[in-house]
Formats: structure tokens, C-alpha cells, sequence
């Protein structure tokens, strides 16, 4: 019985270390790289919001784990010299109040967005997407089409998928890794790990020296940015497999923008796919390069926004 409650202890107090170390590491991320724009309010939700330039309006939706800082590095500043871009950070990401568990999928995100964008007097912006952000744009696309006057999907996940969902995300999406796994990936897990991680994410591009510095790679290891997107990534597939049914409804200019050789979203099967359920899209394919054309590419994605806006006569 006394070896029993000796452990116990043990376990209480690496426990209480366990979220003080969270709290601390969250503290500092949030002090390093604080919120730079303002809040707009959706039926209770808080949603942070980025705004540069002026011109038509352009929303931009950064994709899974991230936050506006990863579409202010390079994208963002040339885009501003045509158009108001809005940055959104998505529910539970950045600084942006997360959505319940049951409602925090793509349909949901986008209905809270094309809210703000409303909230933020843009009723039909442009809507461009990356990655995950790209999916979401897509169910605007879809579920809101009077909301918005142009889509541009870059490395957008857009078509059902057979690769199992990661263990990572297995983990902290059910309630007990949510509750157990994710304090301990906030407290123990270092900021040079997810800046290591960001060499696959570019390949077969290098990263830039200095982005991981303006990213912030500690918001992502939040213990709240953390069950936000692992639920995010264990919604995906199901909610795509609906939404791809419906791509032949979409009927404004769209812009698809893609790498050829993107290990993260396959070329093929969502790009050129996206690009024949679409009609009208317009598909450019970067040869050679991976998931991050916003960074590596940034001349051939502010191509394909201008020729969205010419499309759509914002030009």
C-alpha cells in the first residue's frame, strides 16, 4: 500500500511538472510571435485576422498547423501591392478560438470564414487556400458560392485518399491521447523539432533560412493548437470524400496551383483531378516542385491570383 501511494505521488508530481512545462513553453511561444492583427467576432468565436494592402478584396487560408505567419512570409507582402488581402488563422490555429469537436471540419470552417469576410466588409472576395487551407476553400467554393468571386486552390488536398490517417493524429484525436499524449508533446517536444520537420514539408526545396523564425514553431506545439488539428486531420478525409461529389457545381474562375512533385498531396490525384471536375479551371503545374509553391514559387501563384482577378473582372 505505501509503494502504491509512493507512486502515486510520483505520478502527481511529474504530472503537475508535465503542465507546468506546457504552460511555460506556450508562454513563450505566444510572447515570441504574439497575434498582429485584430479579432472579429462570429456568434461567440473569436477569429484573428491579418489585413495588408489595399485593391479587391483577397482571402488567404493557410493549411494544416499553421497560422497567417506562414502566408506573410513572401506570399502576402507581393499580393498587397494588387489587393486588401485578409489573413484568417483557422478556428484553433494562431489565435483563433477553436470550433467544438463535432463542428470543426472543413464545411464549418469555411461557414465561419465567409462570415468573418462578411463581418470585415468583403461579401465576395477572392478566396485562395494551401493545403488543408485549400480544402476549406473549396467547401466555400461549394457550400457558400454567392460569397465569393474567385477561387485559386494552391496544393489543395481536394479528392478521397487510401493512406491511413497518421499514427500521430490516431493518437491526439480521441479523447484519451487529446487528454494525455498532447501535454506531454507540449511540454517535452522542443521547437527545433517541428523546424526539422518543415525540411520534408518544403522538399525536394530547401526552406528558407529565416522562416522558421517568422513562423513561430512554438504555436503549433500549443496543447490547444494541437487537439485543433489532429480533429481537423481526422475529419478530412471523410468530409472530402462528400465534398469532391459536388466540384462540377463550382462555377468561378479557379486557379489551381501545383507542384509535380509534392510528396505531401499527390499531383495527380488532386490537382489534375480538381482540374477536370472544375469546369473552366485552369491548372498550372510546377515542375519539380513540392508542397510549398508560396515559398518557392511565389511568381507563378501571384500569376495565377491576377489572372483569377482578370477572370472575374476585378481587373
Amino acid at each position: 500500500m505505501r509503494l502504491i501511494l509512493v507512486l502515486a505521488l510520483i505520478a502527481c508530481g511529474f504530472w503537475a511538472l508535465t503542465l507546468w512545462r506546457a504552460a511555460r513553453h506556450e508562454a513563450r511561444a505566444e510572447a515570441s510571435h504574439p497575434p498582429r492583427g485584430q479579432f472579429v467576432e462570429v456568434d461567440g468565436t473569436r477569429i484573428h485576422a491579418e489585413v495588408l494592402g489595399e485593391g479587391p478584396d483577397l482571402v488567404m487560408i493557410h493549411g494544416s498547423n499553421g497560422n497567417t505567419r506562414d502566408m506573410t512570409y513572401a506570399l502576402a507582402p507581393v499580393l498587397a501591392r494588387h489587393f486588401r488581402v485578409i489573413l484568417f488563422d483557422r478556428p484553433g490555429l494562431g489565435f483563433s478560438d477553436a470550433l467544438p469537436t463535432d463542428a470543426a471540419g472543413i464545411d464549418q470552417q469555411a461557414a465561419i470564414l465567409a462570415r468573418a469576410a462578411r463581418a470585415m466588409g468583403s461579401d465576395r472576395p477572392m478566396v485562395l487556400g494551401h493545403s488543408y487551407g485549400g480544402a476549406v476553400a473549396l467547401a466555400w467554393a461549394v457550400n457558400h458560392p454567392d460569397s465569393l468571386s474567385a477561387l485559386i486552390p494552391v496544393s489543395a488536398a481536394s479528392n478521397p485518399w487510401t493512406t491511413p490517417l497518421d499514427l500521430l493524429y490516431r493518437v491526439t484525436s480521441n479523447p484519451i491521447g487529446a487528454a494525455v499524449a498532447v501535454p506531454l508533446i507540449a511540454a517535452y517536444v522542443p521547437d527545433w523539432y517541428v523546424t526539422k520537420s518543415l525540411e520534408d514539408v518544403f522538399a525536394p526545396q530547401s526552406e528558407p533560412g529565416d522562416y522558421a523564425n517568422h513562423f513561430g514553431p512554438g504555436l503549433s506545439l500549443r496543447r490547444g493548437s494541437l487537439r485543433a488539428n489532429a480533429m481537423h486531420r481526422a475529419l478530412l478525409l471523410d468530409q472530402i470524400r462528400s465534398l469532391h461529389l459536388r466540384y462540377g457545381e463550382i462555377t468561378i474562375p479557379t486557379e489551381i496551383v501545383h507542384g509535380t512533385a509534392d510528396d505531401t498531396v499527390n499531383f495527380e490525384l488532386h490537382a489534375v483531378n480538381l482540374s477536370n471536375q472544375i469546369k473552366g479551371a485552369n491548372l498550372t503545374a510546377l515542375d519539380g516542385v513540392g508542397h510549398m509553391p508560396h515559398h518557392v514559387a511565389v511568381d507563378a501563384v501571384v500569376a495565377a491570383v491576377l489572372r483569377a482577378a482578370h477572370r472575374a473582372g476585378l481587373r
